[in-house]
């Protein structure tokens, strides 16, 4: 049988199992102190901050940097010009438009009825290019917010931002000079942080246990513009990816509502759909198209024209600039109506639009022609309040103000294409368009410089075609130094179409990448080229490469 040992065996076998019995006790009280601090009555330390970086490659400009729903964590490194009025034909050449064919409208559509904001509607940020889940799998269940969220934002060289927004559940804050900020989101939506000139971050919710700490990277935007009918041409679509593909270009323009005031997909803006604006080019698989263009990391801009509105004037007369004459809408040179500037119903509209745009995926929106006309029988145009210099330029700046709020609160960019004079005259230029009063409104401020643009010259230099280099590069300068009082950045529109103004000559390698030179000597925060037939000269662009993300 067992033998049980007595004596001083014992006593020693007693003493090792209660040393033993200390050193387990010690233990669990040392896992308390790591684990649980609080249970002990011992002090806790602070939670380093999330370090949350935008990432941009040098060969793509993603347009929406998305942080994963967990994020890495990084222990955070301790004259006026003569004429003042614009005369003579549009800046913008004519886009060439084939003959569509008769629309259908008589089909019905389901309608969303446009009510004005009672108060501003939840952030819809543009969809996520990460890949759809595999169906056959679970979807990983999103995170939330544990609270309230605070953070900093800051550059690449550990700097404080100024002018930068973050919008949460359809509130836009605007951050001060420290770039600091403390909010409570709803518990499952993104924090979107942007800022002009930067890349947008996209904060997806998780639970932090301490602040976030936002590094934006600069975004330097080179586009190239599609109309309303190229965008959903193959082959033109496809010509301009290329070049997007191949060149230093990283983003798009595109005609949302293009200059007869057709929306370029099907849309659901009641009243859209009964002023006919439905396109009869509709692109039914425009969101396979989108989808497209954020997997190649294309950085998206909906160009809405805005004032110009043969379709809403034509349907609406109500809304229309009227021609004494006739009682009828009024037109312009190229026989199209505007609608009238006036008439607020006429900026809910063109902001729905917007809107819509925003929901369907585009980064920012652009608004053209948001001006008054510049030719055509100007005297015989009735409004309804008299067109002065006191009107003008409020209602330009209201429009934007209005469209600024609605819109950036949705987290996108807001930008508006000014004449080119602007950045010479002390005046609105006779449109209701200057400087200081717009740029406050504005996300970038796009002026269209093109040589040809200026008709009469600037100071200093009588021919611009000649010298589109200088007068590129003057334009910028003026125009940043006369917004400098706000965030917006400059980005203006270059001229890649033949000259209609002096010489005729065509705008070739020598003129593009002058005008190119002047806008990043100037100041400018990236460009567009604009050229009507959408064939543009790829001989004048850097192939993809380090120099691409100048």
């Amino acid at each position: 049988m067992f033998e049980v040992p007595t004596g001083p065996a014992t006593r020693r076998a007693v003493l090792d199992g209660g040393y033993v019995m200390g050193l387990l006790g010690i233990s669990v009280l040392c896992a308390y102190g790591l684990l649980a601090p609080d249970r002990l009555g011992l002090p806790l330390s602070p939670e380093p901050p999330t370090r949350l970086v935008g990432a941009i490659t040098a060969e793509r400009v993603d347009s929406s940097p998305r942080v994963p729903v967990t994020p890495t964590v990084e222990p955070a490194p301790h004259v006026p010009l003569k004429p003042n009025a614009v005369t003579g034909r549009s800046t913008r050449p004519e886009t060439i438009t084939p003959r569509p064919p008769r629309a259908e409208l008589s089909r019905p559509i389901e309608m969303t009825r446009l009510v004005p904001d009672a108060r501003p509607e939840a952030a819809r940020p543009a969809p996520n290019v990460r890949p759809a889940p595999d169906p056959s799998a679970p979807e990983r269940p999103r995170s939330t917010w544990s609270g309230a969220v605070s953070g900093k934002v800051q550059d690449q060289d550990g700097q404080p931002l100024a002018g930068v927004s973050v919008v949460a559940g359809g509130v836009e804050t605007r951050l001060g000079e420290d770039g600091t900020f403390a909010l409570t989101p709803p518990v499952d939506g993104s924090l979107i942080v942007k800022r002009p000139g930067y890349a947008k971050v996209i904060v997806e919710p998780t639970v932090l246990k301490g602040p976030l700490e936002i590094v934006m990277r600069p975004q330097v935007i080179k586009a190239a513009y599609l109309t309303y009918f190229g965008f959903g041409d193959r082959g033109i679509r496809g010509r301009v990816l290329d070049l997007i593909d191949r060149t230093e270009l990283n983003a798009v323009v595109i005609d949302v509502k293009g200059d007869r005031g057709w929306i370029i997909y099907p849309t659901r803006v009641e009243q859209a759909l009964a002023a006919g604006a439905q396109g009869p080019a509709t692109l039914r698989d425009f969101d396979a198209m989108m989808a497209d263009l954020k997997a190649r990391g294309v950085y998206t801009v909906a160009r809405i024209v805005t004032f110009k509105d043969n379709i809403l004037a034509t349907a609406r007369p109500d809304l229309a600039i009227l021609d004494t004459r006739t009682g009828k809408p009024w037109i312009d040179r190229e026989n199209l109506a505007w609608v009238d500037p006036f008439r607020e119903e006429v900026w809910a509209y063109n902001i729905a639009i917007a809107k819509e745009a925003i929901d369907r995926g585009f980064d920012e929106v652009q608004f053209d022609y948001v001006r008054f006309p510049t030719d055509g029988k100007l005297q015989a145009a009735k409004y309804a309040r008299p067109v002065t210099r006191e009107t003008r330029l409020p209602t330009i700046a209201a429009f934007l103000e209005r469209a600024r709020k609605e819109l950036g609160a949705r987290g996108a960019y807001v930008a508006a294409d000014l004449f080119g004079y602007t950045a010479f005259n002390a005046n609105d230029t006779d449109i209701g368009q200057r400087i200081e009063e717009l740029a406050p409104h504005l996300d970038y401020i796009c002026p269209m410089v093109y040589p040809s643009g200026y008709h009469v010259g600037i100071p200093g230099f009588r021919n611009p075609v000649q010298n589109a280099y200088a007068v590129v590069r003057e334009s910028v300068r003026l125009i940043r130094t006369r917004a400098a009082h706000t965030p917006a950045r400059v980005r203006p529109w270059l001229q890649d179409f033949k000259d209609y103004a002096f010489d005729r000559r065509i705008f070739g390698v020598s003129e593009i990448r002058g005008q190119i030179r002047g806008a990043d000597e100037g100041g400018g925060s990236g460009w567009m080229l604009w050229n009507p037939r959408n064939d543009y000269t790829r001989a004048a662009l850097r192939e993809k490469g380090p120099l691409a993300a100048r």
